[in-house]
């Protein structure tokens, strides 16, 4: 069982609680990016730097993940591909990606893209704070605590 990050745009605090987590339960976790990120020096804990270009990153976590595996994306299309791989996949506000509604989120994604296109101003999601950090923090041990279980 492995942790997959998609970690171009991971915030900070998000990485330091899948750090602790894999050195606490010994899970190799790999953080994949096109350019350089720091993370402690730790027997499960890794970096993939890939090359630049649209999704590089998004086809190696794609590639190399297992449906025993657990990942962390704010990018809904690979949420998506890796939930049709049946990996376990949440954001990093602590949303699960699951079969029954990345569709929908899929789509909602498409729908406010379009109309930005089309010149129509959508609100962001917000900043990232504690509740934020907290929120992920409880989805992200439920679904580890879940992926270590099927695991075993």
């Amino acid at each position: 069982m492995r942790i997959w990050v998609d970690a171009d745009a991971c915030p900070g605090p998000v990485k330091e609680i899948v750090v602790r987590a894999a050195n606490r339960v010994k899970v190799c976790a790999v953080f994949v990016a096109n350019k350089a990120i720091n993370v402690p020096a730790s027997p499960y804990v890794s970096t993939a730097r890939v090359g630049q270009g649209a999704d590089v990153a998004d086809g190696r976590i794609v590639e190399s993940a297992s449906p025993c595996d657990l990942a962390v994306t704010a990018d809904i299309p690979l949420a998506a591909r890796l939930v049709a791989k049946g990996v376990a996949v949440i954001d990093p506000r602590g949303t699960l990606f699951t079969e029954e509604n990345v569709g929908e989120a899929l789509a909602l994604r498409d729908f406010m893209h379009d109309l930005r296109e089309g010149g129509v101003t959508t609100p962001g999601q917000g900043r990232f704070g504690p509740r934020e950090t907290a929120q992920f923090a409880q989805s992200f041990d439920r679904e580890l605590t879940r992926a270590l279980s099927r695991d075993s």
